[in-house]
């Protein structure tokens, strides 16, 4: 069953549509250029391009541009490079780019759709679970820096999200987990059915991820530009970018999600917040997700250093998004880097 769903924005709105086959069936041929009827580039990374780069044939294209697969590659250098592209392309201000994989390929196209002659048109196909629960939606996009993650963005709402939940066929169950990360973070938020294994099935996958993007674009249409409630979309990222970052990136951002989910939920507790039931019931379902539910080795001080250049921070004080209870987050500036440390070594046994 096929599921639209469209997002208001400042600028106007833009639908997600969610059906199974729509990428490998027929929106290429049908749909996009009905809709859309010049498309001047498609960009993939190289590990797509081997299995979906032939779709690109039934397009009007100008142009099919791959770049480097992985977070690493999420930087300035793969921005200047998609630039060159660009003009090699011939966009102009009526162009349009599609961006076809996970949340790497849109956060960093969509950048580059934002900036190149003040902004050309963009849509989105994610791949990944991650990318069609998230970043896929809601119009932020960026790169990192080697100071950290996402420092560099805009706002730049596409012009159409195509969710295509067959694609997740090709997915790894790594990947398939990293995503579910982000899927546990949004029933944390607004929708406790979503933390029910028995919808974790590709045969419900539809409905998991039209219930997922529901929780997202409700928080989005409230706050498109990220000044109060859209901040609880963080909810564990403050913990993820630190772990990503000292980690170089070997964690992936789903399995720094997870564990960022289990040390909030932690930290809440400590907080006097809310009840040890709950952190227990986040760390079981992440681990049901196949997502790591300990730090390791990692340094618990070299993490707390890594969250002060987090770009959550505000006025120099560490923003952290806790909960309250079930569907019950709550902002808490200036916590204690005692309390943070303390939650950090509970993690690493």
């Amino acid at each position: 069953m096929a599921h639209r769903i469209d997002v208001k924005t400042p600028e106007g709105s833009y639908p997600i549509e969610i059906e199974s086959g729509a990428v490998l069936h027929h929106l290429y041929g049908v749909y996009i250029k009905k809709e859309i009827t010049v498309i001047d580039a498609l960009v993939t990374n190289t590990t797509l391009e081997s299995l979906y780069g032939m779709y690109a044939n039934s397009l009007n294209l100008t142009k099919l541009i791959t770049i480097p697969d992985g977070e690493s590659h999420k930087t300035l250098v793969t921005i200047a490079q998609l630039y060159a592209d660009f003009i090699e392309a011939r966009l102009d201000r009526g162009s349009t780019v599609i961006a076809l994989g996970g949340g790497v390929v849109g956060d960093t196209v969509g950048f580059a759709a934002a900036t190149f002659l003040r902004g050309v048109k963009f849509v989105q196909i994610p791949t990944s679970l991650l990318a069609m629960v998230d970043s896929s939606v809601g119009g932020k996009v960026g790169v990192n820096l080697p100071q950290g993650k996402n420092l560099v963005g805009a706002f730049k709402q596409p012009e159409r999200v195509i969710i295509d939940p067959l694609v997740l066929k090709s997915l790894d169950h790594r990947q398939w987990s990293c995503g579910m990360a982000e899927v546990i973070k949004h029933g944390l938020l607004a929708d406790e059915g979503l933390l029910d294994p028995a919808l974790w099935t590709l045969e419900r996958m539809e409905e998991l991820i039209a219930r997922a993007v529901q929780v997202k674009v409700a928080v989005v249409q409230a706050d498109p530009y990220e000044q109060n409630i859209r901040v609880h979309l963080n909810l564990g990222h403050t913990f993820a970018h630190a772990v990503e970052r000292v980690t170089n990136y070997a964690w992936l951002h789903g399995e720094a999600v997870g564990i960022g989910l289990i040390a909030a939920a932690r930290l809440s507790v400590r907080l006097g917040l809310c009840h040890e039931k709950l952190a227990e019931k986040v760390e079981k379902t992440v681990a049901l997700a196949d997502l790591p539910t300990r730090l390791g080795d990692l340094d618990p001080e070299l993490l707390w250093q890594a969250m002060n250049t987090d770009k959550k921070r505000i006025s120099g004080n560490s923003r952290f998004v806790l909960l309250k209870g079930m569907n019950q987050p709550i902002i808490v500036e200036d916590v204690a880097q005692s309390d943070v440390i303390a939650v950090l070594d509970e993690l690493k046994s």
